[in-house]
């Protein structure tokens, strides 16, 4: 059944794929703590002669990157997926990684850019943190809620 009406943050939960043979197998990343969203939207502008000085505008492209804090979690498969890309370069920080909303919606990337930013470091007295942001990487999959 579809959820409708407002809904609190933690309900949004993030997959990355963990499988070490090709075959998807998506794990919840444990310990997220906050997320944001920002959205690279390409868009051409011109002014032609019949619009009397008036812009015309086409979104001509598009990006998301998805930006996580979440809390250090050695063990958790997606937690640990997402660290052991923090060495990593070029195609091997690439994987498939999904957002499920909270009504149910899945928005898949396949080859999602993981670019780690923070693991492990912090006051003495804090949980050591795992930061990444998760960058499209074509189009992604939308699966609508049922």
């Amino acid at each position: 059944m579809k959820k409708e009406g407002v809904y609190p943050c933690y309900e949004n939960q993030f997959q990355i794929d963990v499988s070490a043979t090709g075959t998807p197998e998506m794990s919840n990343i444990a310990d997220c703590t906050t997320f944001s969203v920002s959205f690279d939207n390409g868009v051409e502008e011109w002014n032609p002669f019949d619009t009397e000085g008036w812009t015309r505008r086409l979104m001509t492209s598009k990006a998301v990157t998805v930006s996580v804090t979440a809390k250090r979690n050695v063990g958790d498969n997606g937690n640990d997926a997402v660290a052991e890309l923090v060495w990593k370069n070029g195609r091997n920080v690439e994987k498939d990684f999904q957002w499920t909303f909270p009504d149910g919606t899945v928005v898949k990337f396949k080859d999602a850019i993981i670019n780690v930013k923070n693991v492990g470091s912090g006051d003495s007295t804090a949980v050591a943190p795992l930061e990444f942001d998760v960058m499209s990487n074509g189009k992604p999959t939308i699966t609508p809620a049922a």
